[in-house]
């Protein structure tokens, strides 16, 4: 359906170009909907909207250590939960010894981001070696497994009762952020053929978190070809290539990698700081009303958190502002250096997740508590 050029308010003191041109001394805060994409609005406030001065109640910023979960779990499904919703999971695996069993997703799709580590997968459409910074996006019923070669943490994100596929990239064209050619599937090769036997081997499903354990008198995972459009793809973060402009912030959905129907997964890669002398160059305070976000910090210097390290994880459910810790805010409209430096997988879900339980220490008590009581920067 055509529609009309729109035409907006302004109203007081405000600049004409979001995230761009700020008032002098003023600090911007979007309201939004519907993830970015929806219509919004720009305020212009005197002080930080994240300048609180104290927290109570349950709707708070959290973050999780989760380098301090160091159980090491024999199957995916033993892996730690982080948090959850109807539509997704995330859950943190350890892994130091290669899997002597098959594992079958049965409730949605499972995407492996190995922040860790290396190894070979091993599938029903062959094998697929893997390391650090690679995504791995494993089909609904699956059978695979891994080998280690070096011990693994990855992130594990369930699509429940979905599937995983590429955003649209609109005008920028298909072969945008990523070319899919740059996207590698499993090869049916001489080491996968000599992993054939006849050994019993067993696969636990999981299928409405209930397992179940299928045991054959030989190998399953005996393929000799197939063809089609559905297989299992990787993708390494090094081949991603992020939409940027030198004169605006862009927002964190351009950086959209994989989606399901109910959440997003963005990929931050680094990238040039914005150059235009008024173009914010930090992300910008936003109320994202329709969205709970959770970030995974892989690697490099996160430049819109303190004392955030790779391994954590933070979690900002909709419903108040959030954005650069004060320390980031020095550097809003000049930074010190030409370009970001950083590796982090964002989730933005459409429906409120919920934290699991997690052993004490994990959780950053006072990280709500981070933006409080500081001087305005700039």
């Amino acid at each position: 359906m055509r529609r009309n050029i729109p035409v907006q308010r302004i109203e007081g003191t405000a600049s004409r170009q979001a995230h761009a041109d700020l008032p002098e001394g003023s600090f911007e805060r979007e309201l939004g909907r519907e993830g970015f994409f929806g219509p919004a609005s720009h305020m212009y406030h005197r002080h930080p909207p994240t300048g609180w001065s104290g927290w109570e109640g349950p709707l708070r910023p959290r973050a999780f250590d989760l380098n301090r979960l160091v159980a090491r779990a024999a199957s995916p499904w033993d892996a730690q939960g982080v948090l959850a919703n109807g539509a997704v999971k995330l859950r943190i695996w350890a892994q130091s010894e290669s899997m002597d069993h098959l594992v079958r997703n049965a409730d949605g799709d499972e995407l492996v981001f190995v922040h860790r580590g290396s190894g070979t997968l091993f599938c029903d459409y062959g094998r697929l070696t893997f390391e650090a910074g690679d995504y791995m996006v494993l089909p609904r019923g699956t059978m695979w497994r891994i080998e280690i070669a070096e011990p693994v943490v990855a992130l594990l994100i369930e699509a429940t009762n979905n599937a995983y596929r590429l955003p649209d990239r609109g005008s920028l064209g298909g072969h945008a952020v990523f070319d899919p050619a740059m996207l590698d599937v499993p090869e049916i090769d001489e080491g996968f053929l000599a992993q054939q036997d006849e050994n019993a081997w067993r696969v636990v499903v999981k299928r409405r978190e209930a397992l179940s354990t299928v045991t054959y008198p030989f190998n399953p995972l005996d393929a000799i070809g197939w063809k089609g459009d559905l297989m299992p793809v990787r993708l390494n973060v090094r081949d991603i290539r992020p939409v940027m402009s030198h004169r605006y912030h862009v927002p964190p959905s351009a950086h959209t990698t994989f989606l399901a129907d109910r959440f997003v997964v963005c990929t931050f890669v680094p990238r040039p700081f914005e150059t235009d002398p008024g173009a914010l160059k930090v992300p910008f305070f936003h109320n994202n009303d329709d969205y709970d976000e959770a970030i995974f910090y892989h690697a490099g210097d996160f430049f819109s958190r303190d004392n955030i390290d790779a391994g954590m994880l933070t979690f900002h459910p909709s419903g108040f502002t959030h954005g650069p810790h004060p320390k980031a805010l020095g550097n809003m409209l000049v930074q010190k250096k030409p370009a970001t430096d950083e590796f982090a997988v964002m989730i933005d879900a459409r429906d409120p997740l919920e934290p699991a339980a997690m052993p004490a220490g994990v959780e950053l008590e006072h990280y709500a508590m981070s933006w409080a009581n500081k001087e305005d920067n700039r």
